[in-house]
């Protein structure tokens, strides 16, 4: 089954070489920052262009997989719908081509007749990717393919892709916005459980070349399955970039203090949370964009807890990196569930799964991860971390 891994690093990879070319290809990049002017959209475009990025990755990803293991890609599900109506009231279907001919082509018609910016998506769309990872080629197990169901998020934390801040300087090794915070997420769940088995988290823009402006990207993954764990950083990459993040991370522990937790939150996490979190971290407080990025700063060991209160996560969002955490020892848990939880009882953690929808739930929100979310790399840390948690947000609970 680590084929069908190897599989989804390609796809990401080819995602991520997507991702990078609407941002760095003259014809694409145009289209791309034309989405910053407010009510300025050609109506004759079916769609605009961050979507049409968006979708794209997303049927990249399900044409791919299916190619290679037929029958898979009807089990892929993601944020973006592939069917677009313009204002002119025309429908078109976005699916790739065969051939690079009949993409641009379709590209064409989504586009209002922009060949220049069709024939240089599509290319790099029918571009051959070669991508895979040895720590692999060594891991035989079987998973049956008729168990898994993928979620995608094809690119997570659009606003920071479509702004496009390349000059943001780290807190600690941790981005707080900027196209370091952008992520593709392909997550791997058992469609009888819904226990995430297999993560890929793509960063695309991890280091840029000061001369060609060209960017280089980044890939973890993880695989969790019948005691079988296996993950990207368990052999050190020995990669410029992921020793660097390694290193920052690994240095976390060092100036715990008399406040042990680091955590990564959103900006617009709640006040009570944040004033809870403060009493718990002091300064060892992160605000980052993405959650696929701060989910990725937790399997890197730059943040200890990303923590987040809202509804506004998805189950797209949170797979991939559950499945890695999973792997590592750690997971993915509902942060309602864990507050309202006695430890006492000995009740097992409430972990996030991803086979059923939230009931009485419409659209986007039925796959909302309802009650908030906690990602942790170790179990024993988690626990600690709620009770200190609940001792702060108590009073907060009973003035409520």
């Amino acid at each position: 089954m680590s084929d069908i891994l190897q599989e989804l690093l390609r796809v990401s990879e080819k995602a991520a070489n997507i991702a990078r070319a609407c941002r760095q290809q003259e014809a694409l990049f145009q289209l791309l920052i034309e989405e910053k002017k407010e009510g300025e959209k050609n109506k004759k475009f079916a769609v605009d262009f961050k979507t049409l990025a968006d979708v794209l990755v997303q049927e990249v990803i399900k044409e791919n997989m299916e190619n290679k293991f037929p029958g898979l890609g009807k089990k892929i599900f993601g944020e973006e719908s592939n069917e677009f109506t313009n204002d002119l009231g025309e429908k078109i279907i976005m699916r790739l081509g065969p051939t690079e001919e009949e993409t641009v082509a379709l590209l064409s018609k989504v586009l209002n007749g922009n060949k220049l910016a069709s024939e240089a998506l599509a290319k790099v769309v029918h571009q051959d990717v070669f991508f895979s990872d040895p720590a692999l080629d060594s891991v035989e197990i079987n998973i049956p393919q008729d168990i898994l169901g993928i979620w995608v998020d094809p690119i997570d934390s659009t606003y920071q892709y479509i702004k496009g801040s390349a000059d943001i300087t780290p807190n600690q090794g941790i981005f707080p916005s900027g196209l370091q915070c952008v992520t593709v997420l392909i997550g791997v769940y058992d469609i009888q459980t819904g226990v995430p088995l297999m993560g890929v988290i793509n960063q695309p823009f991890v280091s840029q070349d000061l001369h060609t402006r060209r960017w280089r990207g980044q890939c973890y993954w993880g695989l969790s399955y019948l005691g079988t764990n296996i993950h990207s950083l368990l052999p050190p990459v020995s990669t410029r970039s992921n020793s660097e993040t390694q290193s920052q991370g690994t240095q976390n522990p060092s100036s715990e203090g008399s406040c042990p937790f680091s955590v990564v939150i959103s900006t617009s996490e709640k006040e009570t949370i944040k004033g809870a979190l403060s009493r718990v971290c002091g300064e060892r407080i992160f605000r980052a964009a993405g959650a696929g990025y701060k989910s990725l700063c937790v399997i890197l060991s730059l943040a200890d807890i990303y923590i987040f209160s809202e509804d506004t996560t998805f189950k797209w969002d949170s797979c991939a990196a559950h499945a890695i955490l999973r792997a590592m020892g750690g997971g993915m848990v509902d942060l309602k569930e864990c507050l309202e939880r006695n430890p006492d009882t000995g009740l097992d953690l409430p972990q996030l799964v991803y086979h059923v929808g939230n009931e009485g739930a419409a659209g986007v929100d039925q796959w909302a991860n309802k009650g908030g979310l906690i990602a942790y790399r170790s179990e024993k840390q988690l626990e600690t971390f709620l009770s200190r948690l609940l001792q702060h947000l108590a009073p907060v609970a009973t003035h409520t």
